[in-house]
């Protein structure tokens, strides 16, 4: 889900959230991911740009806003994904399938899977369907 740099100012205002250097990296590292990332792997990506207690600030104010997603890999890491342009604050449409990798455990959001109509018992109130798909990645395949 690759987007251009003048998109990610655009994604912070339409959430309220103020355009700073380290909302901007953030969202051009996530967006330009084949594959989810985790915390370190971000941390190591923007060396010493941005702290870490600023970059669980900025991954927590997407995740709010319903800019990213988390998603778990296999060692139970939080890894994140850029939801679907129609996510918002207080409704997150991100239900697909995520496939794990089980030799380099990248994490990849399936969009192009329908899920299952799932229907739950009186009472009950569904938040969030997580499916996770267990295999082995094209790159690692090769």
């Amino acid at each position: 889900m690759e987007q251009s740099n003048t998109v990610y100012p655009e994604i912070l205002k339409r959430n309220s959230l103020k355009i700073t250097q380290p909302r901007l990296k953030v969202l051009e590292i996530i967006s330009t991911k084949d594959s989810a990332i985790s915390q370190p792997e971000l941390e190591k990506l923007l060396g010493k740009d941005i702290d870490r207690v600023t970059l669980y600030r900025v991954l927590a104010s997407f995740e709010e806003k319903g800019i990213i997603h988390k998603i778990f890999d296999l060692h139970g890491t939080a890894t994140y994904a850029m939801c679907s342009t129609n996510c918002s604050e207080h409704d997150h449409h991100d239900q697909h399938v995520h496939f794990i990798c089980r030799v380099c455990n990248s994490v990849y959001c399936l969009d192009e899977i329908t899920l299952p109509k799932v229907s739950i018992p009186d009472g009950f109130s569904l938040e969030a369907i997580a499916i996770n798909a267990l295999g082995v990645c094209n790159h690692c395949k090769k």
